[in-house]
């Protein structure tokens, strides 16, 4: 689905849109250009998430806040959940 999004820009920032799309350029229009630019900023926030997330979960394994898998993910969930409760006390 494709919606129209309307922005005032800068001389500055204009320019910089300019300079950066058409002929000659990566990018065919400016639209092209703000849309690459959009997903770029997307993709390191995700990024970024993935990272922290990753983070808290060695943090977990390296503070013992971890369940042994033995083949039922809801099982594993349930008794993680269990253990938040109880202060990671077996």
């Amino acid at each position: 689905m494709s919606r129209s999004l309307n922005l005032s820009l800068t001389d500055e920032l204009r320019s910089f849109v300019d300079e950066n799309s058409g002929d000659g350029t990566m990018f065919a229009t400016p639209s092209e250009f703000v849309r690459a630019i959009l997903r770029e900023t997307k993709d390191r926030g995700d990024a970024s998430a993935l990272r922290a997330s990753v983070l808290d979960g060695y943090q977990d394994i390296t503070e013992g806040r971890v369940v042994e898998y033995k083949g039922s993910i809801r099982s594993a969930i349930k008794e993680s959940h269990r253990r938040d409760k109880s202060g990671w006390q077996t």
